[in-house]
């Protein structure tokens, strides 16, 4: 008997008992218990793998598919290698510090919250790549609103938000390029497609930071200010020239520099800011990369805000992506990933309501592989044919990927972007989801526009709504 007629099929409600261990496991550990979601993860792995060998796959195959999950995440572990060596060298070269203190002095508490998102959205339609706006504007962007009084959350939520508003529309943007291929859409007419969903989310994103940043103001928030700013100018050097610093890092991406030597002309510029501009030695820019930045002004809450980076302050996000990769690749490689969302594309009888379930497919496989491509490339490849046999134009299906799998990625906690997220801004997924206005408004305009039949476009005619019978 052969290898392949050894195995089985793994069914639907099969495929379905690792994932649901897994979430009723991580449940449990993060709100009862206050645990981390390593053990969660691993916990479902094994399910998965006792599922795989009880239907034919032997341990030295799924052995494989653990090695190849975590092949898939080793680029987004040097990248956060390298983000927290990035951190620690602005911080201590006096950028941060620079970009905190002149946010504090020209921008209004009321205005931070939706002014911080613009800025983010507009970095990554320039960058194409969320993560660089993250790591870097967006840890000046959490530092200034933390000084303002400002709910850490709320902060992650706009940046989250502005930064994969940015990701999703730009045509630099890897996740563009990968979901209008995928699809067979030209990419601005895959980008054009997008605005109809994702300009009202923007919309209403700016509306609701705008409502909660009303309230901080006062005498009081003045004072802590002022605080902040005096224990800025006596900590390091502040100076406008350091803006070249972080202004290098969206040059480098439009001129198409990769990511990874991106990020290292960040470190190596922040380092010599440190050395040459703050005064300090080769011994102790060493060892704060390694371990991190320590603040020490006198004033605790600026202490707070500026200790932080480091290679050492990554091996938790770094173990965790590794952790969800293993689960993500057994549960893909086995096939139980098809046979979850074959079962969901079953429910889709239009073509308006298959739009709808590609949404809703692609975030799931967010919650089941953790990786924000796969989430594109699985369900695309699985319901090109069906687009096609409903007479739906493939810009349906390739703003259904991003609408689904790219803006939704940020939303589960041990996806490798809301990993990413947190080490960089600090802040989990469990409390900035509700505040990631954008991430989760788009997928539910998007599922709501198609089941009206709205946008929907039929492939006789790029610009004809499909007819209510479709």
């Amino acid at each position: 008997m052969s290898l392949s007629e050894s195995r089985r099929t793994v069914p639907f409600l099969a495929a379905l008992l690792p994932f649901a261990v897994m979430i009723a496991t991580m449940m449990t550990t993060i709100l009862v218990f206050d645990g981390s979601p390593h053990l969660p993860l691993l916990i479902g792995a094994v399910v998965a793998g006792l599922v795989a060998w009880h239907y034919g796959h032997s341990w030295k195959h799924i052995e494989g598919y653990i090695y190849e999950g975590i092949t898939k995440v080793l680029p987004a572990v040097v990248i956060l290698m390298l983000v927290g060596l990035l951190i620690s060298s602005w911080v201590a070269g006096g950028v941060v510090g620079t970009m905190v203190y002149y946010g504090l002095e020209y921008l209004s508490p009321a205005y931070f919250l939706p002014t911080l998102m613009l800025i983010c959205a507009v970095s990554t339609l320039m960058m194409g790549s969320s993560w660089s706006t993250i790591g870097t504007l967006g840890v000046a962007g959490m530092a200034a609103g933390v000084s303002m009084g400002l709910p850490p959350a709320a902060l992650a939520g706009a940046i989250v938000s502005g930064a994969f508003f940015g990701d999703k529309m730009s045509p630099l943007s890897d996740t563009t390029i990968l979901a209008s291929g995928i699809a067979g859409t030209e990419i601005f007419a895959h980008i054009r497609h997008m605005l109809y969903t994702t300009v009202p989310g923007l919309i209403i994103a700016l509306v609701v930071f705008t409502a909660m940043a009303g309230g901080h103001e006062g005498a009081a928030l003045d004072q802590a200010i002022t605080a902040v700013i005096t224990h800025l100018r006596a900590d390091s050097v502040i100076s406008p020239w350091l803006f070249l610093i972080p202004l290098a890092v969206p040059a480098l991406a439009l001129a198409r520099v990769p990511a990874v030597p991106t990020l290292i002309v960040g470190i190596v510029l922040g380092s010599l800011a440190y050395l040459f501009v703050q005064g300090g030695d080769v011994a102790s820019l060493f060892n704060l990369l390694q371990s991190g930045y320590v603040a020490d002004t006198g004033n605790a809450g600026v202490d707070k805000l500026l200790s932080q980076g480091g290679l050492d302050a990554m091996m938790y996000t770094i173990s965790l992506a590794i952790i969800a990769m293993i689960f993500g690749g057994i549960m893909e490689r086995t096939g139980m990933l098809n046979a979850l969302v074959g079962g969901v594309v079953a429910l889709a009888r239009s073509g308006r309501s298959l739009c709808a379930v590609t949404v809703g497919s692609s975030f799931l496989t967010n919650v089941v592989t953790a990786e924000q491509y796969i989430s594109i490339i699985i369900p695309g490849r699985l319901y090109a044919g069906a687009f096609r046999d409903k007479g739906l134009h493939p810009k349906n299906l390739s703003r259904a990927l991003e609408d689904g799998g790219t803006i939704t990625s940020a939303l589960v906690p041990w996806s490798t972007d809301a990993i990413f997220v947190y080490s960089a801004l600090g802040v989990s997924a469990w409390s900035y989801a509700p505040y990631a206005v954008l991430n989760y408004s788009v997928p539910l305009i998007s599922i709501a526009m198609a089941l009206a039949g709205f946008a929907i476009v039929s492939s006789r005619n790029a610009e004809a709504p499909l007819s209510p019978a479709d």
